[in-house]
């Protein structure tokens, strides 16, 4: 499966190609016929119905546990559907941003195919989405009424449903224990506030700052200056857009406080180093290395970091984002090609429930993936509520191979969660400007560099309806 960071940064390199495309402004609600969900003759496909689907995002060779067990996994759902033929299509990335737009033009993807929760609109302008309402039920995936409505509205357009998840992340407070216990900082009790966490980034500061370690680290540029931004307002309860999307709505007392605070951190505090991360990996690498003792990012990172520079799992933890009021949230899906047929249909959802959204099966089965060497215990996919979230935390704890209970605060705090804004990308352009002024100069008027970006984005939106 594709990594979420590899999700961003893909986005960071083209967004100034995709945003002089009339797809990037397209956030209205489709009027385009992309498949017929009332034809499916019943929802569930019947075990002897004969159909062949084709399916991207099979792990690449390199992902050997991966491959396998997605090869173990097509074996054991042809023991339930042994007329179902599952052609899988290996890639790495799972979506490449401009051969995926080369694909909704002509119409050439797999018959499930793999998308990020932000590329609904994109499918459904290019016509290429089918409608599956009529063929999700508790029948056909019986943890729907478990999976977390917010996630599942996501990939709805005019009440019709067109994807179903596979992975989920939440924004939250990634933080260093071993560096919050050489603070004197208590690791089990991280920071739920602003106040919180810049209390503790200055303690972290005043204690270790001597051996080059930083209490806090922001990202100013290559859109994660404004992705971090809105995470960070969502936190406290504001949102980058009005309700219709046509407006801005970060310039108020929210905003202001958010930015003023990171700017204090970072001039009054000293607790942020002199320069902000500016593209994808900076604030990675500094908490993989152990130089920073919390910034704002997704589950994922906490696995990379290990991977990649040698990170223990002990010593990181994660708490829900700052405010706790709303959570950023994205994630992955499969959508249909609109010119499958309703078996095709049928059995791709059949596949996809087995493989994604079965407890203890597929991605669930937590002590496969223990044997096969795969990290047990952090908190991701994260989209399911109720009594399948209760299962999936209790059977991934029985099996954790990294502590689980670094990750409690985040898990226990359920906090709402709410989709990146309309035309997002463009926006956190006009946003690095105002993070990057905001920690960069000493005297920056966050007042002003907010309403500067306001009639920017005021500008961006108008010209989107």
């Amino acid at each position: 499966m594709k990594t979420n960071r590899y999700r961003t940064l893909v986005a960071v390199m083209l967004v100034a190609g995709i945003g002089m495309t009339a797809a990037a402004c397209s956030d209205s609600k489709s009027t385009k016929d992309t498949g017929s969900g009332d034809k499916s003759a019943g929802a569930k496909l019947d075990p002897s119905t004969k159909v062949t689907i084709s399916v991207d995002c099979m792990p690449p060779t390199t992902k050997k546990p991966e491959r396998k067990q997605w090869l173990d996994d097509i074996a054991e759902f042809k023991k339930l559907y042994p007329n179902v033929t599952v052609n899988s299509k290996d890639a790495f990335p799972c979506e490449d941003p401009a051969k995926f737009t080369a694909m909704m033009k002509g119409g050439t993807q797999t018959d499930a195919f793999y998308t990020y929760m932000t590329d609904k609109n994109q499918v459904l302008d290019a016509g290429q989405g089918a409608d599956i309402t009529a063929y999700v039920t508790p029948e056909t995936v019986p943890s729907l009424n478990d999976i977390d409505p917010n996630v599942l509205n996501v990939l709805k357009d005019g009440g019709k449903l067109y994807g179903l998840p596979t992975s989920n992340y939440q924004m939250g407070l990634i933080y260093n224990r071993k560096i919050f216990t050489q603070a004197g900082l208590d690791p089990n009790k991280p920071p739920t506030t602003w106040e919180g966490v810049r209390a503790a980034a200055k303690q972290i500061q005043d204690k270790l700052g001597s051996q080059g370690i930083h209490g806090f680290m922001e990202n100013a540029g290559g859109n994660q200056g404004g992705w971090h931004f809105t995470s960070e307002l969502y936190g406290l309860g504001g949102q980058m857009t009005s309700e219709d999307g046509k407006k801005a709505a970060f310039n108020t007392a929210e905003g202001k406080q958010l930015l003023q605070t990171l700017h204090d951190m970072r001039f009054t505090d000293n607790s942020m180093p002199a320069s902000p991360g500016l593209v994808w990996g900076d604030v990675q690498k500094a908490m993989g290395t152990s130089k920073v003792g919390m910034y704002v990012g997704a589950p994922d990172d906490v696995q990379l970091v290990v991977q990649q520079y040698q990170a223990k799992f002990e010593d990181l933890g994660m708490a829900p984002i700052p405010g706790g009021k709303t959570s950023l949230f994205g994630g992955a899906d499969y959508m249909f090609k609109k010119s499958d047929t309703p078996d095709q249909i049928k059995a791709g959802i059949a596949w996809i429930n087995f493989k994604f959204l079965t407890l203890e099966k597929g991605q669930f089965n937590y002590a496969r993936n223990k044997g096969d060497g795969i990290p047990v215990g952090l908190p991701q996919p994260f989209f399911f509520t109720g009594a399948s979230k209760d299962k999936d935390t209790a059977t991934k704890t029985a099996n954790a191979t990294v502590p689980v209970e670094n990750f409690a605060t985040y898990v226990a705090a359920g906090v709402p969660v709410k989709p990146e804004p309309p035309n997002a990308q463009k926006i956190y352009t006009a946003i690095d400007t105002v993070m990057s002024g905001a920690l960069t100069n000493k005297n920056a008027d966050v007042g002003k560099l907010l309403s500067t970006a306001e009639t920017q984005v005021n500008t961006l939106l108008a010209a989107c309806h």
